[in-house]
């Protein structure tokens, strides 16, 4: 096979002054002259950051992916990217994401990179690194950093994320004491890794290898296994051969790996901000992926890894259990997987998964033996959300599937806080929660806080979970009754914006429903009353954010970034 021309030979090749100024400059770092005669050159992009706890160990993931570069005959150059640390940035990570996939983009376009490693674990590091990745169409390999280690309390299992929702409604309704909730902090997070449960980092982790992206069993090793590092190195030996192969990321990133992965988030019950972020990806690539494919696609699928928030067990004994290619080796048993989607280890998806074992059936169920029949995400339609909104079925109140309910309206975050525990607050258990401007361009960011808190005066009483609606996202490791990526979002006068205190609003997830019970005319009369919210920002950064993102059935990526614009060599300027 004739070896495609490398990249980086414009950089490196030449024997005139440009080849010498690149050439020299690098060896200051003591690298031998022959690393510039025609060898791979793999970028290891690190998301690295002691404010990223996720993925504080990624110094020695990023050393071992060299040690295979190296062994394979590449020349590794690491780089660090923006880290988006989900559990100390604010407003919300999600603000970044799209900042972040530009640093990584224009970071492999403007150096002499053939392909790159992607080390990501944190929610949104594994989106904007692929994101960026996929925009210039270089080979590329994607390193999750796995989970973090099992939490133990009380001689119980506690996941990440989720317990803290449990235990903090729990402190509210005065059955944890706020000792016990304190006393539970120090044992959640036992070891570096993103959240054990199946929140938004498992779940993309899941979604690369469902992909193609990674090679097989990445999603679930644990961070501090050692066979987290060996698929490290493995994946820099493997990229090498990627370049040689000219195995770019949209030869992985078809149509079918997508449906692929919208299959693999229902049959783990994986969080709802994945359908956001793998429209992004699409969109990146020019491949069709709308909201109707997530609900198709995914609606007969059974739910079969029994993990929190939907069900019981944490990503360890996900691992232990057979991990990742044991559900997908289900889905192809039963019909429901492409097999021919090609992977980046070179084989299908099919040949990569064929025989895969379970070890543990109560943390993979049989398929004949789900803990959700119809799982998936479904895509609500109707005269409150024209464009979509999302809804996960396996983290809900079978109950509470279809109601109807009067509206209690907080018009923005703040509102919500200063309401919720007002023990005067007009609202029961069959009320319908609706929070509006927490949208892609109303928070800005679209932040996740569309889990909203129950008011404490109904938590005393025992109520767990009621209707939730709004325009913001919801965290991975959240559970309840609610609806989110509410489109057109409130703060671009959406249907959202209309809804008053007392309305009535009727949910159907069996028929796919969301209604807002007002008749026309006075939605009319409500629309022309209806005031714009002022812009939070009107410079800076977040000022370019809320100009240009889209809204997020349109993956709330930034419209000036959306197709594949391929890799290029920039003019040299010395």
């Amino acid at each position: 096979m004739d070896k495609k021309p490398l990249r980086s030979r414009e950089w490196f090749g030449g024997q005139d002054r440009d080849g010498f100024i690149h050439r020299s400059w690098m060896r200051n770092q003591g690298f031998p002259g022959d690393v510039f005669d025609g060898r791979p050159v793999i970028g290891i992009c690190n998301t690295w950051s002691e404010l990223t706890p996720c993925n504080a160990h990624f110094r020695e993931l990023a050393e071992r992916v060299k040690f295979g570069v190296w062994e394979a005959g590449g020349f590794p150059l690491e780089f660090p990217v923006m880290s988006l640390g989900e559990t100390l940035m604010r407003p919300t990570t999600m603000m970044f994401r799209n900042l972040a996939s530009m640093d990584v983009e224009e970071t492999i376009r403007a150096n002499p990179l053939d392909a790159v490693v992607l080390l990501c674990g944190c929610d949104k590091t594994t989106p904007s690194l692929i994101m960026g990745a996929a925009s210039c169409d270089v080979p590329t390999i994607v390193v999750s950093g796995g989970s973090m280690l099992n939490g133990r309390y009380k001689g119980q299992p506690i996941g990440s994320g989720t317990i803290v929702w449990q235990l903090s409604e729990a402190v509210k309704a005065g059955t944890v004491s706020r000792q016990e909730f304190m006393d539970a902090e120090s044992c959640m997070s036992r070891s570096a890794g993103h959240c054990m449960t199946m929140g938004t980092a498992s779940t993309m982790a899941c979604m690369v290898e469902s992909l193609g992206l990674s090679l097989p069993g990445n999603a679930a090793i644990p961070a501090v296994d050692s066979r987290r590092k060996v698929l490290a190195h493995e994946s820099g030996r493997r990229i090498v051969s990627m370049v040689h192969e000219d195995l770019r990321i949209s030869k992985i990133l078809k149509r079918e790996a997508f449906l692929n992965a919208v299959r693999a988030n229902a049959a783990i019950g994986g969080s709802t901000n994945a359908v956001i972020h793998l429209i992004a990806f699409a969109g990146r690539l020019g491949v069709a992926l709308t909201l109707d494919d997530w609900d198709k696609y995914g609606r007969d699928v059974r739910t079969i890894l029994d993990m929190q928030p939907s069900g019981r067990f944490l990503m360890e004994d996900f691992y232990y259990a057979g991990g990742l290619p044991a559900v997908l080796g289900s889905l192809a048993a039963h019909g429901q997987l492409d097999d021919d989607a090609l992977t980046v280890n070179g084989r299908t998806m099919g040949e990569n998964v064929k025989d895969a074992p379970v070890w543990n059936t109560e943390v993979i169920r049989d398929y004949q033996n789900p803990i959700v029949a119809s799982g998936g995400l479904a895509v609500l339609r109707g005269n409150l959300c024209p464009n979509g909104a999302v809804l996960k079925p396996s983290a809900a109140t079978p109950a509470l599937m279809k109601h109807r309910g009067r509206a209690v309206v907080f018009e923005d975050i703040e509102q919500y806080k200063a309401r919720i525990d007002d023990p005067n607050l007009d609202i029961d258990e069959n009320s319908v929660m609706v929070l509006k401007n927490c949208g892609p361009k109303g928070y800005p960011g679209m932040p996740e806080v569309g889990n909203m808190g129950l008011p404490p005066k109904l938590l005393a009483r025992g109520i767990t979970d009621m209707v939730r609606i709004s325009d913001a996202r919801m965290s991975g490791t959240a559970y309840g009754t609610v609806v989110l990526h509410v489109s057109p979002e409130a703060a671009t006068g959406g249907p959202l914006a209309l809804v008053r205190e007392g309305d009535w609003i009727e949910l159907d997830v069996e028929a796919r429903r969301l209604h807002l019970d007002v008749d026309d005319a006075e939605l009319v009369k409500r629309r022309a009353e209806w005031v714009a919210p002022e812009p939070a920002f009107k410079s800076g950064y977040q000022s370019l954010y809320v100009k240009h993102v889209l809204q997020a059935d349109e993956g709330a990526d930034f419209d000036f970034l959306l197709g594949c614009r391929g890799h290029a060599v920039p003019r040299d300027l010395h």
